[in-house]
């Protein structure tokens, strides 16, 4: 199975990790690229000593690294550290990613930039990036509003040519087949990797979503206040619905009224694996993961479904009979 995106970024499986902060780490993107894929390292809010710690952790392993754009505006450095260790890709998410361009394709690195909006998708296009995600909303952790299934053909309309990735829902290899029939050039999975052997993610947490739905999901800004992530409006954050959540999603303002006491609840709750108040970041996709394998099974389950699939498919098509 090749696709634009394998010839873009040199990989035998057009499977990405999304760059999930604080689960992604080296070791996990380490496995996913060694199985065929390309694994992200998840920059997440800026913590300079744990990113050169998780590559360190991937070994020699070719990986890339994604950052969330509005934190990485203030702490512009981490992009430097990022583009010393020489990743294959660095994706860009939620912000301005423009003003990081040119330093990414100075080291030669191929740049991917999330969207979830088609404006977001034509700034992407007219910038020239080298490969755009379409983050529907099922995702986990935060996005936008926009259903994977239309969104990823109109991105896949106004892209030009560029490589378009798909992302939110996709865990299996169905969804990677239906991604390439969208007409994108692979998928961004997290909830799929969420529980796998290398994620970074508590046991805890690995076991309330593989026993999780998500018919159980909802988006809401509770856990960003939670934890103190002052993130823009337009996007909010996908998480397994839990005892907290239902007493504060549909109270915002009463949870900024007692914010220090629910933060220390919160926190305490975190350290203790109780995640009836902690957070479980995965979306919609989580009826899909049900054992905790490793990454490298999960890749190549996920492109042996999508073969099958497609062959499948293929049966429904009879050759057009000339006249």
């Amino acid at each position: 199975m090749r696709t634009p995106l394998c010839e873009l970024l040199g990989i035998e499986h057009p499977v990405l990790l999304a760059p999930m902060a604080g689960v992604s780490g080296g070791a996990l993107a380490a496995a996913v690229s060694n199985a065929g894929g390309l694994g992200l390292i998840g920059g997440g809010y800026g913590d300079a000593d744990w990113l050169m710690r998780e590559f360190n952790a991937a070994g020699d392993a070719r990986i890339g690294v994604g950052f969330i754009t509005w934190s990485l505006a203030r702490q512009p450095q981490l992009l430097d550290l990022a583009l010393e260790r020489n990743p294959a890709a660095l994706m860009l998410s939620f912000g301005d990613f423009k003003p990081f361009l040119h330093q990414i394709r100075e080291a030669q690195t191929k740049s991917i930039v999330q969207v979830q909006t088609l404006e977001q998708a034509r700034e992407a296009v007219d910038a020239g990036v080298d490969a755009i995600v379409a983050q529907g909303t099922e995702a986990g952790g935060h996005g936008g509003t926009r259903a994977t299934l239309p969104f990823v053909p109109a991105v896949v309309d106004i892209a030009q040519g560029i490589p378009v990735i798909a992302a939110g829902g996709i865990a299996d290899g169905r969804g990677l087949a239906a991604a390439l029939a969208l007409g994108g050039s692979g998928v961004l999975c997290g909830t799929a990797f969420f529980a796998s052997n290398e994620s970074l993610a508590s046991d805890h947490a690995k076991q309330a979503a593989l026993s999780g739905s998500g018919d159980d999901t909802e988006r809401s800004s509770v856990f960003d206040l939670a934890r103190g992530l002052n993130w823009p409006s337009e996007w909010n954050l996908r998480t397994m619905r839990n005892s907290f959540t239902r007493q504060w999603s549909g109270d915002i303002a009463g949870l900024r009224e007692n914010l220090a006491v629910e933060q220390t609840r919160f926190n305490t709750a975190s350290a203790a694996g109780d995640m009836d108040v902690a957070a479980v970041i995965v979306g919609e996709a989580a009826d899909l993961i049900r054992t905790k394998e490793t990454a490298q099974a999960i890749v190549h389950g996920m492109i042996s479904q999508a073969e099958d699939r497609l062959r499948f498919l293929a049966r429904y098509a009879d050759p057009i009979k000339g006249t």
